[in-house]
């Protein structure tokens, strides 16, 4: 469900799949989407509490940093421990 959320209406070829520590409320994931929806070329995001997991759907024009996205999180106060990339062509 939570990949079919992210991918409908969305015409993107980046999913960032990121693994978190310190996200545990409402508050610290609209936050996280907040600063990412910042972002002109982010299509969606969705936060999952439950499994501390954080998916963004970034338009094919952006080129995604890793390092951008770790800080997005410290920002925020938690931590981003494992990311993935997914490029759909």
């Amino acid at each position: 469900m939570y990949k079919r959320q992210l991918s409908s209406g969305v015409k993107s070829d980046n999913f960032i799949n990121v693994a978190t520590i310190g996200m545990v409320c409402d508050f610290c994931a609209r936050g996280i989407e907040k600063t990412f929806y910042d972002d002109a070329l982010v299509k969606r995001v969705l936060v999952s509490l439950e499994t501390g997991k954080v998916l963004i759907a970034y338009d094919n024009a952006k080129k995604v940093d890793f390092g951008e996205i770790k800080n997005i999180f410290l920002s925020n106060g938690q931590s981003a421990t494992g990311m993935t990339l997914k490029k759909i062509t």
